[in-house]
């Protein structure tokens, strides 16, 4: 059986892993009827990172239960499954609204691999209703629970088709090492050695990334809520992530966990084609041409305007204050310049993630020079051309001149204290042909650190 969770977190408290470890630990060690359970390495899965009500990550978790007799009864499971959730989801606030999905048997269901694909993609990449996962629940005949308005079953049913899904597919996943505070800690200030973590992440970098942000000297494994979670170890290397952790020095720790995920593979994004519309809260890689030198804004964002020939159109690309250096990058920006963004779209403006440089505009037009003296032309009025002053000499038009540019094509990513769950880190492009760009290209990478 799968079981699939959501939505009992807030952001005052709570995290949907711990509940999830703290059921997998359970189901681990509990009897029953002298049957054992079983329990997979649990998922977990980022879904659209742009949806305005979510909590924090916007994960949702799920696990594959086997029973190796025919005692142990899946319906104790399953009242252990709700009763957990009923006890430990935040239901006192208005935006926590639980949901499980259970996935009995396969071979008994009307399931269809094709329909939960398409499903656990849109999840990930636009926005569902309760309907929409209703009609699968229905039609396939699975079973769930919910608390208050069970919107938590849309991501429930995400989280358990990834498990499903993964032995058809190749999905891209990596993997997390959550460690978990013990209760009576939760909400205060969190004890972690700095420099254990510096040296944990010397010690296995890249293999495990988003430990630490070098250029901002942060570490940025552990949260800032009152949540049980202490921290969290992400990596593409399971031996790799215990490494790290065990160099790590820190309070006691109640419980740790290892998920799989689909943090760090950029899942979330879609690729824009000729003729379709932005959505609000969809994320998208766009091809344009810079149509704006940069500007600053009040605050510290920097802002261009970029022109999109399949759309005929334009969208404002922003780089906000909180991605720090990334900044410098889109500030060297010109006019004419060729680029492909990727990022969160919503009101016209798309929240920069990463950026290609794909082709520099290289040419500026500048006042001609005197053939005699050398020295700048300047305008001899509106439509009458230019001369210089000394000489007396005249020429019609601009001069087109080669300049330097003080950044190289390619591949531009925000630091890792601006990193959402689910992009992907360039560390982990860079021993893949096409990186960020289409299909077949070779792109020069430039990570952030």
């Amino acid at each position: 059986m799968i079981v699939g969770i959501d939505d009992t977190d807030s952001r005052r408290g709570m995290c949907t892993t711990y509940l999830c470890a703290y059921l997998v630990d359970a189901l681990c060690n509990r009897n029953y009827n002298h049957g054992e359970v079983s329990v997979s390495t649990p998922r977990l899965v980022r879904l659209n990172p742009s949806i305005p009500y979510k909590t924090r990550g916007n994960g949702a978790v799920a696990f594959e239960i086997t029973t190796t007799t025919a005692r142990t009864r899946l319906e104790d499971v399953k009242e252990l499954v709700k009763s957990t959730v009923s006890k430990f989801s935040e239901l006192d606030d208005a935006n926590t609204n639980p949901g499980v999905v259970f996935i009995e048997d396969e071979s008994r269901t009307n399931l269809r691999v094709s329909q939960l694909k398409s499903y656990y993609e849109r999840a990930v990449r636009t926005v569902l209703t309760q309907k929409d996962a209703l009609a699968i629940i229905a039609e396939s005949g699975f079973d769930y629970f919910g608390l208050k308005n069970k919107r938590g079953i849309i991501g429930a049913l995400a989280a358990a088709a990834f498990v499903i899904l993964q032995r058809y597919y190749r999905y891209d996943f990596t993997y997390e090492l959550m460690a978990y505070r013990e209760k009576e800690r939760w909400g205060t200030p969190r004890r972690i050695d700095e420099h254990s973590v510096w040296e944990a992440d010397a010690a296995t970098y890249p293999l495990t990334w988003d430990t630490v942000d070098v250029a901002n000297r942060r570490i940025v494994f552990a949260p800032h809520s009152p949540c049980p979670v202490l921290f969290g170890i992400r990596g593409d290397s399971v031996d790799a992530i215990y490494k790290a952790y065990k160099i790590i020095d820190s309070e006691p720790v109640e419980r740790i966990m290892l998920f799989i995920t689909n943090q760090g593979t950029d899942f979330h994004l879609i690729t824009h084609g000729t003729g379709q519309k932005l959505l609000d809260y969809h994320s998208y890689i766009l091809d344009g041409v810079v149509e704006s030198n940069p500007c600053t804004l009040v605050g510290g964002h920097v802002l261009f305007k970029l022109s999109l020939p399949t759309l005929s159109t334009r969208v404002d690309c922003i780089a906000y204050e909180p991605t720090k250096g990334f900044r410098n990058i889109i500030r060297k920006l010109r006019h004419g310049d060729e680029v492909r963004v990727f990022g969160s779209f919503k009101r016209g403006t798309l929240n920069l993630e990463k950026i290609e440089l794909k082709s520099l505009n290289k040419e500026e037009l500048r006042n001609p020079r005197c053939e005699q003296c050398g020295r700048s032309m300047e305008s001899a009025g509106r439509g009458q051309g230019y001369r210089c002053k000394h000489c007396n000499t005249k020429r019609e038009a601009k001069e087109v001149v080669t300049i330097n540019r003080a950044i190289e094509e390619g591949l531009y990513e925000v630091p890792p204290v601006a990193r959402r769950h689910i992009s992907k880190p360039l560390i982990r492009m860079c021993a893949t042909k096409g990186g960020g760009g289409g299909e077949g290209e070779s792109v020069i990478i430039h990570p952030s650190r």
